[in-house]
């Protein structure tokens, strides 16, 4: 007679065991952050959202909100890691499913209005590895990215068809999961994409740092952490391969295609590396062992700057789709010039308010960066040589010298043989001649 009311908990964990959250914690937490009862609440926290003018009300620890469904009043608490609905037991059999019910269709219903993607990074609290996590606000979009056409449109039906095809993973058995590599040398833009990639699919981004992870048993405790709808990056896995992390990372490998990796669904894996001499077929050692079948299914490369990307870039940095002086900058790259997107949007950005200024750094930066551009100078230093300059020890300034004793030697034989009336060899005249043939 004086249990009056009914309560239910909520953990935000399933089963206690801290390794996966309950989803209905998420769901009931979105819904009750959406009541305009939460207004009324003794204490409510106030936060910023994604933009600058919105403010979010969030149910404070140890507080109560109060919520109306069919005419039954239903009251919330926010304890610690739960949540507790509490109502009159002679309302339980009317409204007890269709309630939540209705909470879940207004939580779902406000995720996918102010769906807020999140970065988040692994640390150690108390000893414990876990996960924090802080809006992601890169602004990177498949459209802003450059990148070739073919190349990006190829990626981008790739994720889209994934996103169709959890009846098609489930019919055929498999984890319903994603893999990409990216691969090229530093500054090509592979971090970016992976930023446009996930505003793309509105996932939410893991970073895992794995230098910070002990051991692989805390690597498995944070995979199983990650949620549905999420992409997990490790950047630069090439290094861990071959640096004293080599086995927490044989163990992120591991996850890719182990029992563990199907704790979990609807997640894209992303692996940046910096060499494409350490891609292999996964017969090999550690480095080529991440190719093994059904661990990669897409392999992205990211090529230096051509004059493609660059055009690509002076329309995206500048505004400027055609210039004078394109025909030097592509004239540069034609001479085997070697600069990153990042080395060129440096340039555009530095001198963005003169594309013509622009475009004459980015000339200089590739005549600076022609692979021959030793070799002219070396050219120069024997020209000097034969106005009269002094020589330095270099390579063609040793063929000059050898010349010139070989030039002595056939005057050796020559005077051997000639009669005495004839008139002598001049040895400066064959010096000079020696030099003019190195020139040439």
């Amino acid at each position: 007679w004086f249990h009056v009311y009914q309560s239910y908990k909520i953990p935000q964990y399933n089963e206690n065991n801290n390794l996966q959250e309950n989803l209905l914690y998420g769901k009931v937490s979105t819904y009750l952050n959406s009541l305009a009862s939460l207004e009324d609440s003794q204490f409510t926290n106030l936060f910023t959202g994604s933009k600058c003018n919105d403010i979010i009300l969030n149910l404070d620890a140890n507080q109560t909100v109060v919520d109306t469904f069919l005419g039954a009043r239903v009251y919330w608490t926010n304890g610690v890691k739960e949540l507790t609905m509490r109502f009159r037991k002679k309302d339980k059999r009317r409204i007890l499913r269709p309630y939540l019910q209705h909470v879940l269709s207004v939580a779902e219903e406000n995720e996918s209005k102010q769906r807020e993607i999140r970065l988040h990074f692994n640390l150690y609290d108390n000893g414990r590895c876990c996960w924090r996590s802080i809006p992601f606000t890169h602004p990177a979009t498949m459209d802003s990215v450059v990148l070739d056409g073919d190349v990006k449109n190829k990626v981008k039906s790739d994720l889209e068809l994934f996103l169709k095809s959890k009846q098609y993973y489930n019919k055929l058995g498999r984890v319903w999961k994603r893999s990409y590599l990216l691969y090229g040398p530093s500054g090509t833009g592979k971090s970016s994409f992976v930023a446009a990639m996930a505003r793309f699919l509105c996932y939410d981004v893991y970073d895992i740092d794995l230098s910070t992870v002990s051991d692989v048993s805390d690597l498995k405790l944070l995979l199983l952490q990650t949620k549905s709808k999420s992409l997990i990056l490790v950047e630069g896995i090439d290094k861990f391969l071959l640096s004293s992390e080599k086995s927490t990372a044989a163990g992120m490998l591991n996850f890719m295609d182990g029992v563990t990796s199907c704790c979990g669904e609807e997640r894209v894996l992303v692996f940046t590396m910096n060499g494409k001499d350490r891609i292999g077929d996964g017969d090999g050692d550690d480095q080529t062992a991440m190719m093994r079948p059904g661990r990669i299914d897409v392999k992205v490369e990211f090529p230096l700057c051509d004059f493609s990307t660059f055009k690509n870039l002076a329309g995206n940095y500048l505004g400027v789709k055609d210039h004078k002086l394109f025909g030097q900058v592509e004239e540069g790259f034609q001479n085997g010039s070697s600069l990153s997107p990042a080395q060129i949007g440096e340039l555009l950005i530095s001198n963005r308010t003169s594309p013509t200024r622009a475009f004459k750094s980015v000339i200089t930066a590739l005549q600076q960066h022609q692979p021959n551009k030793q070799v002219e100078k070396v050219g120069a230093k024997s020209s000097d040589h034969g106005s009269g300059q002094p020589m330095d020890d270099g390579l063609l300034c040793r063929e000059s010298v050898h010349t010139v004793r070989e030039f002595r030697k056939l005057y050796g034989l020559l005077k051997g043989s000639r009669r005495k009336e004839e008139p002598p060899l001049d040895l400066s005249s064959i010096e000079k001649s020696g030099s003019r043939h190195d020139q040439t």
